[in-house]
């Protein structure tokens, strides 16, 4: 059996029920080939990264369990991405779908198709505080904690939206 590693993938979704985009993700991520889904964090609304003249963004983060190599789960990702209707208009413009891949165990992976630690994941609150969903000790290969970096983070007015969302939930509730 190959060795299994934890993934982190964060997920976002602007266009076409962001909310169902997300939870079909975390279903299409939960039956990815050797894998397993070890957790998942709430759903949060932020302001959009990059062009404001967009909707804002619902996101989340999963943490998988996988005998997948980085460049195989990536290929997965995309094809995930294109299944939801995933279009590449704009440099951080509005999408159907967004999955990265945040930290691929302890490994650094620097190729002209990955980079992991994802580069910007140490800026952005809308992964960080959810990876704290999930594992409040989570850090990255360099020892950096999660949390110490979401305490430096740019706020993009993150609201967690309660109570959890589920498939059937055909809004969500409205923040405070």
């Amino acid at each position: 059996m190959s060795k299994r590693v934890h993934a982190w993938i964060g997920l976002g979704s602007n266009l076409e029920d962001p909310l169902e985009q997300l939870a079909r993700a975390v279903t299409g991520l939960a039956t990815l080939p050797d894998t397993t889904l070890a957790g998942q964090s709430a759903f949060y609304r932020s302001r959009p990264v990059g062009p404001q003249d967009q909707p804002d963004f619902i996101n989340a983060v999963v943490l998988l369990e996988t005998a997948l190599s980085p460049e195989t789960l990536l290929d997965h990702l995309q094809q995930l991405e294109q299944a939801h209707g995933r279009v590449r208009l704009r440099h951080w413009g509005p999408r159907t779908l967004d999955l990265d891949l945040l930290l691929y165990g302890s490994e650094t992976i620097s190729t002209p198709r990955l980079t992991v630690p994802h580069p910007r994941l140490a800026e952005r609150d809308f992964v960080l505080r959810p990876m704290l969903d999930i594992d409040p000790e989570a850090a990255l290969p360099d020892g950096r904690t999660c949390r110490g970096l979401l305490a430096q983070c740019t706020d993009n007015d993150l609201k967690r939206l309660e109570p959890p969302i589920t498939t059937g939930l055909a809004t969500p509730p409205p923040s405070h």
